[in-house]
């Protein structure tokens, strides 16, 4: 494809990404407006640059005609989550939802990579409306908690430096990291009332001053 047709393609992408977000960002608005603590504490989107897309073809031996269907998150959202426990219920929030449709799904929360990396993927697919009519794409949602993204956006950067090879030294001290963010995580939990009802108590406090 050259560069025009890379910019048709990733259009609906982009709609997508943008849509979603909204949607996204509405379900933590509705928590807050009827004063309930929300499991979604933030919600961030992007579309997958084209020379990423080339790669992952490339080394998943993608076809360049078979991208569409077979790479699943050039559309990409992140919810990020405080506890552990809220990535299952943001999950079945998901579930719910009539506007897309869930395809598959990947817990690598409970079952963590190799690495250390802990997420739980939702693939799902979701209409665009475009001018030429309704176009389904596949979408990548991801839903963590803040220390695992906080881990995940360091291990993206050394993959990027070190292009996938990670020193060996380096790939241990990354395992290292993501059991201690993961333990934090639990101890968290633990004290997951007295957390919630702190932050109730400054949010009331906060309403109050406006």
């Amino acid at each position: 494809m050259d560069k025009w047709d890379w910019e048709l393609f990733l259009t609906p992408y982009k709609q997508a990404v943008d849509e979603l977000k909204v949607k996204l960002k509405g379900m933590r608005e509705q928590f807050n407006i009827n004063s309930s603590y929300s499991p979604i504490e933030f919600v961030t989107g992007r579309v997958k640059p084209t020379p990423s897309i080339l790669e992952k073809a490339r080394r998943k031996k993608v076809p360049i005609e078979r991208i569409e269907g077979e790479i699943q998150d050039i559309a990409g959202l992140r919810m990020m989550c405080q506890f552990v426990g809220d990535i299952k219920r943001v999950r079945d929030l998901l579930a719910q939802r009539n506007d897309f449709k869930i395809v598959e799904e990947r817990d690598y929360v409970t079952e963590q990579k190799e690495s250390g990396y802990r997420s739980y993927h939702v693939v799902i697919s979701y209409p665009v409306q475009t001018v030429n009519g309704e176009k389904r794409i596949l979408a990548e949602i991801q839903i963590r908690t803040l220390a695992m993204n906080f881990w995940a956006t360091i291990e993206h950067s050394l993959n990027y430096k070190y292009k996938g090879q990670i020193p060996d030294e380096i790939k241990e001290r990354l395992y290292r990291a993501a059991e201690a963010a993961f333990r934090l995580d639990e101890e968290m939990s633990q004290i997951r009332g007295e957390i919630e009802e702190a932050q109730q108590l400054f949010l009331h406090k906060t309403d109050r001053s406006k």
